[in-house]
């Protein structure tokens, strides 16, 4: 039998890592764990698992808990599940010199696994592409805020009168990056240096804007490296004592997005988007994919955009997408089909840096298989600015909106469970509950002294 992590032992047999990370997505998309020695880890982990609290894949980004999740914390005592490590995900941090991480699934003692598992819930819609033949290919490009400050200067001052790290729009630029270059290529080089591979790298319209693309993969691998990359950039800015913010809309300025590009190949590995045969080159089962696109967005906002401020980037003017339609090239469409021949694929605008991105993606392929198994037709592309067309369907414009597209969506209970929907349900009313209790800076302009 393979030794699946023979590369651990000869690292840690060299002294060259000490300690592994192990650690779980959260609903947020964060990394949750404990640091374990490497002979424990050997030992009992990775064989047996290891325990930890079941709260951490049912509270909110507070780390509340409460009642209304499908696991209900409080109520069953507090207990664990297991985290399986998958020997896949294992890598070294450069940033944290003698330590190694390792990504891990959530199971019940029992051994089944934690379906509402944000890890899970994508497996599970590739599970369902798989069973047609199929294999999803992603990409994610995830925009940042980067601030001279430090992420404790920045917590004492409420996040007010914060310094971006370029003085002014530096879109495409290759001048005046002075204040941001030295903690973004410290980000591209340890990153390359973990095991992902970059493609671009380029500063973005809004001052102190960032983003970094690494190379598609396979949906999982793409969303495993995805995490991993938001957890170690704030960790680096950290150490460079500069702050960074994945937030989708920090100010009325330009928001962070987080595209999401998506291909499917056949068993053979063969690109199944493209046919050269058919009047604009989209083989029937991309034209059902992309419909099921369409058809799925309201019911399925809250998996790419599952906070109060992701609604904020939703908004007329901010070039984000607003409503539902697709189109060749067009950035004003939520869905945009770009490339040709084997790079033909859908480019999904609606997520931001704050999307999760198990349970983008995860919407993602649903809403195609959606398209497939009931052979949506496609309307013909939006050719023109959609965001200015008030003939588009228009997206949910609040949280609130999306909960109750999603809560009430037969669609989703079909294709993702009444346990899934009913915690992610649980979660965005946690976010709202947070929000709605909170008395915001705006409201203190408004009403201290004229009301």
């Amino acid at each position: 039998m393979t030794d699946t992590y023979a590369w651990l032992r000869a690292e840690a047999g060299a002294g060259r890592v000490e300690e592994v990370i192990v650690a779980v997505p959260d609903l947020q998309g964060r990394l949750q764990g404990s640091r374990l020695a490497v002979p424990y880890f050997l030992e009992e982990a990775a064989r047996h698992g290891f325990g930890a609290c079941v709260y951490l894949l049912a509270c909110d980004v507070d780390m509340g808990t409460g009642p209304g999740y499908a696991i209900d914390a409080w109520n069953t005592g507090f207990g664990d599940f297991l985290l399986h490590p998958d020997p896949a995900t294992l890598r070294a941090l450069p940033w944290d010199p003698g330590t190694a991480l390792v990504l891990a699934d959530a199971a019940w003692p029992g051994g089944a696994p934690v379906e509402v598992a944000p890890r899970r819930v994508l497996a599970a819609q590739l599970a369902r592409l798989a069973g047609r033949g199929l294999t999803a290919f992603a990409g994610t490009e995830l925009e940042f805020l980067v601030f001279r400050d430090s992420y404790q200067d920045a917590w004492e001052r409420r996040y007010h009168g914060l310094a971006p790290a370029t003085r002014h729009n530096v879109d495409y630029a290759l001048q005046g990056l002075s204040g941001i270059e030295p903690v973004v290529r410290r980000i591209r080089r340890e990153m390359v240096r973990a095991g992902l591979r970059m493609e671009t790298a380029r500063a973005e319209c809004h001052t102190g804007q960032y983003e970094i693309v690494f190379r598609y993969d396979e949906a999982m691998a793409t969303c495993d490296n995805h995490v991993f990359f938001k957890d170690g950039a704030k960790q680096i800015a950290a150490q460079e004592g500069r702050a960074l913010s994945f937030m989708p809309k920090f100010d009325e300025g330009e928001g962070n997005s987080c595209h999401v590009h998506l291909s499917l190949r056949g068993k053979d590995g063969t690109p199944v988007f493209a046919d050269d045969t058919v009047d604009g080159g989209m083989s029937q089962l991309m034209r059902h994919f992309v419909a099921g696109q369409l058809a799925c967005l309201p019911d399925f906002a809250l998996l790419m955009a599952p906070n109060v401020n992701s609604y904020k980037r939703l908004r007329p003017g901010a070039f984000a997408p607003t409503g539902v339609s697709w189109g060749r090239d067009n950035r004003t469409c939520p869905i945009r089909v770009l490339g040709s021949g084997a790079s033909l694929r859908i480019e999904h605008r609606v997520p931001g840096g704050d999307a999760n991105p198990y349970l983008a993606v995860a919407a993602v392929v649903a809403a195609g298989l959606h398209g497939i198994d009931d052979r949506l037709p496609l309307p013909a592309p939006h050719a023109a600015n959609a965001l200015a067309d008030p003939s588009v369907p228009r997206l949910p414009g609040t949280l609130a909106e999306a909960l109750h597209r999603w809560e009430s969506s037969e669609l989703a209970v079909k294709v993702f469970g009444d346990e899934v929907v009913g915690h992610y349900a649980q979660a965005a009313r946690a976010e709202l509950a947070a929000f709605e209790s909170a008395v915001t800076d705006w409201e203190r302009v408004r009403g201290f002294e004229r009301l």
